[in-house]
């Protein structure tokens, strides 16, 4: 059993989408066990995101990437094309989306819950984010606007991307005390009606 953080995003709350994007995650059998409606600190939100070269620089590098892609100079929109500045800057513009609003955090539980979190929020840009996700369903911004506009990418949630992000977060986010173990109804049926045709 793995448990893992979503946090949706103010862009979500604001569509007024948070019990469409919950029941996403309970229809699959994910557990909720923590949940907190909270305006994240500009400390939460610096704690939040890694601080290491290694994820300025390949944050940059993806932001490069795109640029490149769409045909935008990066200089020319963002002053710089290094990378490693580049992914500083999207660090902040970060901080600043999590901390614009109200969020919803959450931990759920459950077999593979960091992956399959992961397979059901999708591609962390929605336009190429899969039918049937959570950001290809109801995402609708675009790097474009979001680079001339200088603010991070709107995409509604985030999700832990592997394990020892999801200890990490879930304790930045959530004490110890704050984090339930219970059963669900559907995994304690037995012992309340008896086996199914006895």
């Amino acid at each position: 059993m793995e448990k893992t953080l979503v946090i949706i995003k103010h862009d979500a709350i604001s569509r007024g989408l948070m019990g469409r994007i919950i029941s996403r995650f309970e229809i699959v059998g994910l557990k909720m066990v923590a949940f907190e409606f909270i305006q994240s600190t500009q400390d939460m939100g610096h704690g939040h995101y890694p601080t290491t070269n290694e994820w300025f620089q390949k944050v940059g590098e993806r932001t490069l990437n795109d640029y490149v892609a769409k045909g935008i100079n990066p200089k020319e929109e963002l002053g710089t094309d290094d990378p490693l500045e580049i992914g500083k800057l999207v660090k902040q513009w970060n901080v600043e989306y999590l901390t614009h609003g109200p969020v919803l955090a959450i931990v759920f539980e459950g077999p593979d819950a960091v992956t399959l979190v992961r397979k059901l929020v999708g591609n962390t840009i929605p336009s190429k984010a899969d039918p049937g996700t959570i950001r290809g369903d109801f995402g609708m911004d675009s790097i474009e606007m979001a680079n001339k506009q200088k603010r991070p990418l709107y995409n509604l949630i985030h999700a832990s991307g592997e394990i020892s992000e999801a200890e990490a977060e879930i304790s930045l986010w959530f004490g110890n005390q704050e984090v339930y173990d219970y059963k669900l109804h559907s995994n304690s049926m037995t012992g309340v009606y008896g086996k199914l045709g006895s």
